[in-house]
């Protein structure tokens, strides 16, 4: 008797990582990872690395490329914290006092304050 035919299985293409220096994607078992500072980091999930970039390259050497043109970039202490005050003003229960933002930011207030007189001079300047 004939059976019924067995379909071929299809294969899930797996997710392509891409080289942040290069562009080339390649499998994700190639990837060459490290992380670098960078104050516009803050992830909505993981404060405990804030501030730290998680970067992917194709080899060793672009790699380090990355991480040269990082080192070339400010760290911007007051950028990292109103990135810490929007995750926070964007998630969860509305804040109603400068004292709750500071718990919940774990910044006091003329960090607080620095970083919204940041934001502000910022947007100053993108918009004008």
């Amino acid at each position: 008797m004939w059976g019924r035919r067995k379909h071929a299985r299809r294969s899930v293409a797996s997710v392509q990582e891409l080289c942040d220096l290069c562009g080339r994607t390649f499998p994700p078992d190639e990837a060459v990872c490290g992380h670098v500072a960078d104050s516009s980091a803050v992830l909505p999930d993981d404060p405990l690395h804030d501030g730290l970039r998680r970067v992917t390259a194709c080899c060793e050497t672009h790699l380090e490329m990355v991480r040269a043109a990082y080192r070339q970039r400010p760290f911007v202490q007051e950028e990292l914290w109103a990135g810490k005050i929007g995750r926070v003003l964007t998630s969860g229960r509305p804040v109603l006092t400068m004292t709750e933002l500071a718990c919940r930011t774990g910044l006091d207030e003329p960090d607080i304050r620095r970083a919204i007189a940041w934001h502000n001079e910022r947007r100053r300047r993108l918009d004008g």
